[in-house]
């Protein structure tokens, strides 16, 4: 007999494991999967549980740290467990960012709607996807394979700190410069 895994149980275990402010260790946990559960986060950042958002901030950060990516696929884990969930984009966003520096030595740390703070640099490098209709998707990695978008505002303010480097319009930041768009096709 198979028994779905509930939102209570993986929160009980989750609250037993992870006793550290921060994600916990999920690159070493690699417990059986127990099934998927009816949990999703939308593209704005929404978390989705049987189709109600939680309301709960404090929840979502719980399940937020331990949040792991496989083959593709997104699991909350712990050391006992593993459930499926879905994920519509990427699992956070990027909300916010602040910036010292200028030029090469500049810094751009950004902050996800779950309050984990991440600086670009090469270790979590910035990227930008196009869609169909030709709409960029900017992203920077967070940690262990996990992304977040980063909100439209954001990147209008990164865009206006942006500077040409070797035939690309970009950012510099953590001493590496991420390309946004070829410097051929901006507007001039």
């Amino acid at each position: 007999m198979i028994v779905k895994p509930s939102a209570e149980g993986v929160m009980a275990s989750a609250a037993a494991a992870v006793k550290q402010r921060g994600p916990a260790p999920v690159h070493l946990w690699n417990p059986p999967f127990c099934g998927d559960l009816d949990l999703r986060i939308a593209r704005d950042g929404t978390w989705f549980y049987q189709g109600t958002p939680i309301g709960r901030p404090e929840m979502v950060r719980l399940f937020s740290t331990i949040l792991k990516r496989e083959d593709g696929k997104y699991f909350l884990v712990t050391p006992v467990e593993k459930v499926g969930i879905e994920v519509d984009d990427a699992p956070f966003v990027a909300v916010d960012f602040e910036t010292e520096g200028s030029g090469r030595d500049r810094r751009v740390t950004f902050v996800t709607q779950v309050g984990d703070m991440v600086t670009a640099d090469p270790e979590h490098p910035l990227r930008v996807a196009r869609a169909e209709d030709g709409e960029p998707s900017p992203y920077v990695l967070v940690r262990g394979g996990l992304e977040a978008l980063i909100d439209r505002k954001s990147f209008y303010r990164l865009a206006e700190i942006g500077e040409h480097h070797e035939d690309w319009f970009g950012l510099w930041s953590g001493g590496a410069f991420f390309p946004m768009i070829p410097s051929a096709e901006l507007p001039a």
